[in-house]
């Protein structure tokens, strides 16, 4: 059999690479290819951010909650003050990619000249676990607006690093990607609260 001519073969070449252009199958096939993987992108960014402001929201009511619970008691034990920090960062629920700390401090306002502020108890919560923080007579920093003398407050904090769904494994391992490029694979989040007690001046704290 003769084998066919050349120009026959680059026509048949070119016929078909037309009738591809004209299809509307084929155009819309190459035009999902390249506009999926950023459509599906910009879904998922966009369901991540709405996660992190939700949950950005939370550690600001884990340490007003935690710190107005407290501000109620006339006096505390730490067993009770532990138990608060664990009912405040159960407020965080469903998101559990990584622990909050949360941080109690009564900080008392000394009644001299040159207000000082002193460390009376301090407790938090940090990785599931409670202890001391602050050591009682330390000083603190509190807003200069709140250096009244004699005053007392209940200086609650909490702080998370936020683990977006799309960069976070099990493992605790740092995965690959855009976010974790540009270092939004922990976002750091953090509140804190000063409150005046409710039912008395202070609020002791034996064995803080």
């Amino acid at each position: 059999m003769a084998a066919k001519p050349q120009h026959d073969r680059r026509h048949g070449f070119l016929t078909k690479m037309r009738r591809f252009a004209s299809d509307r199958r084929g155009v819309a096939a190459l035009e999902f290819i390249f506009v999926a993987p950023l459509l599906f992108g910009l879904y998922f960014l966009t369901l991540e951010f709405a996660q992190a402001i939700d949950t950005n929201k939370k550690v600001s009511r884990v340490a007003s909650t935690v710190g107005d619970l407290i501000a109620q008691q006339p006096s505390i034990t730490p067993g009770e003050v532990d138990a608060i920090m664990k009912i405040g960062g159960a407020l965080l629920t469903p998101y559990k990619r990584s622990p909050p700390k949360i941080i109690v401090t009564a900080v008392e306002i000394t009644d001299e000249p040159t207000p000082q502020v002193r460390v009376v108890w301090s407790r938090k919560l940090q990785d599931g676990k409670t202890s001391e923080a602050l050591k009682p007579g330390s000083s603190a920093e509190v807003p200069e607006k709140l250096k009244t003398r004699g005053s007392f407050y209940i200086w609650a904090t909490a702080d998370l690093g936020y683990k977006p769904i799309i960069t976070w494994s099990e493992s605790g391992k740092k995965t690959l990607g855009l976010t974790a490029m540009v270092g939004l694979d922990n976002m750091e989040m953090s509140e804190r609260y000063y409150l005046r007690p409710r039912m008395s001046r202070t609020i002791p704290c034996p064995d803080c």
